[in-house]
């Protein structure tokens, strides 16, 4: 870390702290994610690095280098200065439909690759999905904690956040990772739209149990206050589909009619991005594992860091009594914001 010198703390959660550094050579700035070395350096976090590592996109945060200090592991990143979109839509109640469908059409851009990639997100959510500082923000994908390479196996595990878990994934069976994130996304859609989400009861939104009752019967409406076109309700309702295999999929998605309106011209069928690696040599992939193992060797340091709280993310598989949850760890949106 002698390259980098801290700026700031950006943030916290289960996994550590997120600190903004910069290179004291390039002067350029970086988000860095240090987690304690020892036991927390787990299947989770290998799988975040290396299923990270492999993607190049502009609208992923883009992957620099691991590194190690006496105490923590250090994951370097892309630094996001316009924050998360989640924050975006508290400050304005709700998007127009031509603003939600600019972030929308990054959002399945950054997915789409992932999946051409063989890697299915599976936390797909509005804190996950991060701007850069430019004036027409560009979003940019993070936090890959619970993404799944499909060169190993199909996902079986019931992982996310609870509003935006998609009915297979609840249960509990073999599901098509990628079919789940199409859900994930039409449930971003919903809220950059509606300023809600779409499956928390209106009455009772912090019950969980029922807000996962509300996803098996895909229990949702638009309320009357929002002016949606009819060509995005149509998308909604092919995403919010419980039989996974009926439900639209990503390439779809990029042909319906909604999707297709105002699309940037790098973003059409044969345009062409290139993400600037220049002054980025990847590490390779014996080099990042080899520091992966070394963090994970316990370190006799007292009092290292203490518990740090924050990620709304869960294994639903870890609740053993649902009926005792009475949040789903997300902010509520206020309803009926303007």
């Amino acid at each position: 870390m002698e390259r980098y010198e801290i700026v700031k703390d950006i943030g916290s959660g289960n996994f550590g702290v997120a600190r903004l550094v910069r290179d004291k050579l390039s002067r350029e700035l970086f988000a860095v994610k240090f987690i304690e070395r020892g036991h927390k350096i787990d299947e989770h976090v290998q799988r975040e690095i290396m299923n990270h590592r492999s993607l190049k996109h502009p609208n992923i945060v883009r992957f620099k280098e691991v590194l190690l200090t006496p105490t923590h592991l250090a994951i370097v990143m892309e630094y996001a200065a316009g924050g998360e979109l989640f924050g975006r839509i508290c400050s304005a109640g709700r998007f127009s439909e031509d603003e939600a469908r600019f972030f929308f059409q990054q959002l399945i851009s950054g997915v789409s690759y992932c999946h051409l990639m063989q890697i299915c997100h599976r936390d797909l959510k509005l804190e996950n999905t991060l701007l850069d500082g430019s004036p027409a923000p560009r979003v940019k994908i993070c936090d890959f904690g619970y993404s799944k390479s499909l060169l190993h196996s199909q996902p079986k595990s019931t992982v996310g956040t609870p509003a935006y878990i998609a009915p297979e994934v609840l249960s509990k069976k073999q599901y098509d990772g990628k079919i789940a994130d199409v859900w994930s996304c039409g449930v971003t859609l919903y809220v950059m739209i509606v300023g809600a989400y779409p499956f928390e009861d209106p009455e009772d939104p912090r019950n969980f149990r029922k807000t996962i009752g509300r996803i098996l019967s895909v229990q949702y409406a638009v309320p009357d206050y929002v002016r949606v076109s009819i060509e995005c309700r149509h998308l909604l309702s092919r995403i919010f589909v419980a039989n996974p295999e009926k439900r639209i999929t990503i390439p779809e998605i990029k042909n319906h009619p909604w999707f297709l309106k105002n699309l940037p011209v790098e973003m059409m069928e044969g345009g062409s991005w290139q993400c600037n690696d220049i002054n980025n040599p990847s590490q390779s992939v014996e080099e990042v594992l080899s520091i992966i193992q070394e963090a994970r060797k316990p370190i006799s340091v007292p009092n290292a860091s203490r518990p740090l709280i924050g990620s709304s993310s869960m294994d639903v598989d870890d609740l053993e009594d649902v009926e005792d949850i009475e949040t789903s760890g997300d902010f509520v949106l206020p309803n009926g914001s303007n």
